[in-house]
């Protein structure tokens, strides 16, 4: 009886980590913005290159992560030292960590220079899809 209760949640942690990890995301901007590449959004992210604002979802979000992942290749640790070295260089600031999808992409909406990412699911028509990450 235990070892099958063990293997049922082992199998619902497995189930929920995946769907953690599938999410879709887009990277968005203002309606009258440009695609861009994914090496442009790395970029962007990791302050290589400035373009406008930069919304980030917060850092404990497992959708930060996963961007970083995809967009850039880098995990948490290592885009979090990057940002370190680079403000505390004074060459930027860091992306404003906004608390949800809605908040990003209403920022987005209203700035035509802001940049920003959400799900997919989270889409609608005041924002334009500049990367589809998936």
């Amino acid at each position: 009886m235990k070892t099958s209760k063990a293997i049922v949640v082992a199998f619902l942690l497995f189930a929920f980590s995946t769907v953690a990890v599938a999410a879709e995301l887009v990277v968005i901007g203002h309606p009258s913005a440009s695609s861009l590449s994914k090496a442009q959004v790395a970029d962007i992210y990791l302050g290589k290159t400035s373009s406008g604002t930069l919304y980030d979802l917060p850092e404990n979000s497992t959708l930060y992560a996963s961007f970083y992942e995809q967009a850039t290749g880098r995990n948490v640790s290592q885009v979090k030292s990057t940002w370190a070295r680079i403000v505390f260089s004074g060459q930027a600031q860091a992306p404003t960590q906004l608390p949800d999808s809605s908040a990003v992409k209403r920022a987005v909406a209203e700035d035509p220079r802001a940049i920003g990412y959400i799900e997919k699911s989270a889409l609608d028509s005041t924002v334009k899809v500049l990367l589809d990450l998936n």
